[in-house]
């Protein structure tokens, strides 16, 4: 059973374009599209780090279905980009911001790094000297730690930046947004519209989807905010009338054994609703 639904934002949801990616830059934004269920990825990382899976940031990326239901629902519009004009001063503006924010970063930087160097030396003089009981002791880690703030240098290097693989206000050319508009509203894509169907019927039915390409399928299905719950199902996409092999789907459905979620094959119909058959491995006969 899925959680309730959050009471969704009637904000309108800027959407900035990298190429056809949809990115979501505003902290507002990404608000408003969680409100809607929406989940998408972070791809913001940090220059020393640029391969870590925790502690990412802004943009956010939509899936297309994400997007597709935004715009249906008339909750997102397409941020245009800056006019060649005007980008000049805009930039300058956002380097002021942003030499700004890195200051008040490093500052805060400085006193965690010297919080932390405290800590260190505290467990560090407590554990050399635990089976002594002399007086001084006190005393020394004292001088320690009043030495240790007075010589302490935190090191530009060692700022933690945050490095986003996307520039905000990138977007594809008028010719190329035609383009991938019209092959949504006149169905083109039978593939997309498969997906975009499901993908609908599930989120209507008050469940969060992420990308499941790592496990074989379309959709990962969780019962609630994927911050809080593991998701249950694996949602594999299919036009009613598609012929599928007997080895894809003991593929798929080992696969599904294999990470403790349960397989769906998901087929729109042509009276709008979509139907659902479960697999289950139960081994080999």
């Amino acid at each position: 059973m899925a959680d309730k639904e959050e009471e969704p934002s009637s904000q309108i949801i800027g959407v900035s374009y990298s190429d056809s990616a949809p990115l979501l830059w505003r902290m507002e934004d990404l608000r408003a599209a969680r409100s809607h269920g929406l989940v998408g990825a972070l791809l913001g990382s940090l220059p020393r780090t640029p391969r870590q899976n925790v502690r990412l940031g802004r943009p956010l990326l939509l899936l297309p279905e994400e997007e597709r239901l935004l715009v249906e629902r008339h909750t997102a519009t397409i941020l245009p980009p800056e006019p060649p004009e005007a980008e000049e001063a805009v930039l300058r503006q956002q380097v002021a911001r942003f030499e700004e924010n890195l200051l008040c970063s490093f500052e805060e930087q400085q006193v965690l790094a010297l919080r932390d160097r405290k800590s260190a030396l505290i467990r560090a003089m407590r554990s050399s000297h635990a089976e002594s009981a002399s007086g001084s002791e006190d005393e020394d880690l004292c001088g320690r730690l009043e030495a240790l703030e007075r010589g302490f240098t935190f090191p530009h290097s060692a700022l933690a930046v945050q490095l986003s693989t996307a520039r905000a206000g990138l977007s594809h050319c008028p010719e190329d947004r035609a383009l991938l508009s019209a092959g949504v509203t006149t169905g083109q894509d039978p593939r997309c519209n498969t997906r975009y169907q499901v993908f609908r019927d599930l989120r209507g039915r008050g469940f969060y989807l992420t990308s499941a390409g790592k496990f074989g399928g379309d959709f990962l299905v969780y019962p609630g905010d994927p911050l809080r719950f593991h998701a249950h199902f694996i949602a594999v996409c299919l036009s009613a009338d598609e012929s599928v092999a007997l080895l894809d789907i003991l593929a798929v459905a080992r696969l599904g054994s294999n990470v403790k979620k349960t397989v769906l094959l998901c087929s729109p119909q042509s009276s709008g609703g979509v139907t659902y058959s479960s697999l289950q491995w139960s081994g080999m006969v």
